[in-house]
């Protein structure tokens, strides 16, 4: 079953928020998204995990399934075969970022596509798996690294002799342990959500605002850096089609446009796009980005777009590039510090606001 943490998911950080790329991806109707944050049906849940892959603040998790501790665990071993009879719920379940470093650290991954034909929620999560297995194989290419992620009719079959987790006396002895309970208690707790068969809608608590408060990097960006430091660098950093990356990219901001209205870096959830103590600029660092889309969709004139190209030696030497510089003042309204482009005497509020006095009032900006 999954689980939605409404802090980490992007739509929670502003109402124009244009992200659906759970519900996009879930094979059932499990996934709604009706207003702000996405609603989930439990009992409709197939448990596939292709949410939490597509998730660009990883805000969803699966309760039996953790992809940073597969991450782990296969590249510590010999096997290549990823499986959904083997090792993850759905191939789909991991990320591109995830598949990447392990490629990258195992010199190759085999997708087992070998049951996708019969699967009954093949139509979304096969697309997803082959989209990340070509994403993978051009990335590692264009980074020059001996690897990549080929697709097999494997049809991996468990042993008959091999046995599930806990399907032995000690785990039986382990599972009725008193340090368990809980976790006993919250299992039921699920089922009797996953009973429910409806949908469970999700709000904001004060906690959960405080958390978005601090910006923080996925899990996944960190084990994909992680491994690309122990492969080394490529001879050349290549330029390459920014369409064919999913999960970060490089920014343009247009000065002519841009009102300095603050809200780009204040929606960041990871602090990609940042400030100064003053707000004299805008700086973006491409390591941070998430490619969430959150900053394009707050910005009113769209002075943020994304740049038709990368370089790959984001990924090995990160570095952070100002987009745009302002200049600071007082507000001759309202008092308060603000940055603009040029020698304006109102802040972006109170030329807001004096705005829509001058519409009230039927009165024209000329006179």
């Amino acid at each position: 079953m999954i689980t939605l943490d409404p802090a980490k998911c992007v739509r929670s950080l502003s109402t124009f928020s244009e992200c659906n790329h759970c519900e996009l991806i879930c094979p059932t109707p499990a996934i709604v998204i009706n207003d702000t944050l996405p609603s989930i049906n439990l009992s409709e849940c197939v448990g596939c995990g292709g949410c939490t892959s597509v998730c660009p603040s990883e805000a969803f998790t699966l309760d039996n399934f953790n992809p940073t501790e597969f991450f782990f665990e296969f590249a510590s071993d010999e096997e290549k075969l990823v499986s959904c009879q083997k090792n993850v719920p759905c191939i789909s379940a991991l990320n591109v970022e995830h598949v990447i470093g392990l490629a990258a650290l195992k010199g190759g991954v085999i997708f087992d596509m070998g049951h996708c034909e019969a699967c009954s929620i093949a139509h979304t999560c096969q697309p997803q798996i082959e989209k990340m297995a070509d994403e993978a194989s051009y990335l590692l290419s264009a980074m020059e690294i001996d690897a990549e992620v080929s697709l097999e009719n494997v049809a991996y079959q468990r042993d008959e002799n091999e046995k599930e987790p806990d399907e032995n006396r000690r785990g039986f002895f382990k599972a009725i342990n008193l340090k368990n309970v809980f976790k006993g208690k919250k299992t039921f707790e699920r089922e009797v959500e996953v009973a429910s068969d409806e949908l469970v809608e999700h709000s904001l608590d004060k906690s959960a605002i405080a958390q978005m408060r601090q910006k923080s990097l996925p899990d996944r960006r960190k084990l994909l850096y992680t491994a690309l430091k122990r492969v080394g660098k490529p001879s050349v950093y290549h330029i390459i089609d920014a369409n064919e990356l999913s999960f970060t990219s490089s920014k343009l901001l247009n000065a002519e446009t841009c009102t300095a209205c603050q809200m780009c870096y204040r929606v960041c959830p990871t602090g990609a796009l940042s400030t100064d103590a003053r707000n004299s600029k805008i700086d973006f660092d491409p390591f941070m980005c998430i490619k969430c889309h959150i900053c394009h969709d707050v910005c009113e004139p769209n002075s943020i777009t994304l740049s038709p190209s990368y370089n790959v030696k984001e990924f090995f030497e990160p570095e952070v590039k100002k987009l745009v510089s302002f200049n600071v003042r007082n507000c001759y309204e309202c008092g308060r510090i603000f940055s603009s482009l040029g020698r304006e005497k109102l802040c972006y509020f109170c030329k807001i606001e004096e705005e829509e006095a001058r519409d009230l009032w039927g009165i024209g900006n000329d006179e």
